[in-house]
């Protein structure tokens, strides 16, 4: 594939209802989320994802930043 493929910026994220993992808040242990998936922790490895969002009580979906396309995958 060559290095400009959008294909290469998609990624893994969790979704919980309308709400994206963001990340873990240092010192608490509680989950940050946003409305946007822009803003979300991502991953490309499909065991990290599906162990965060078992975890979490949440779903993973595909996320492509460049075009915004969001799909619900089941891994």
């Amino acid at each position: 594939m060559p290095k400009d493929d959008i294909r290469l910026y998609t990624r893994l994220i969790v979704r919980n209802g309308n709400e994206y993992l963001v990340g873990v808040i240092v010192g608490t242990g509680q989950l940050r989320w946003s409305q946007s998936p822009w803003d979300a922790w991502w991953t490309r490895t499909r065991i990290n994802a599906r162990m965060v969002a078992e975890k979490t009580g949440s779903d993973v979906c595909l996320f492509n930043p460049v075009t915004g396309d969001l799909r619900s995958v089941c891994i």
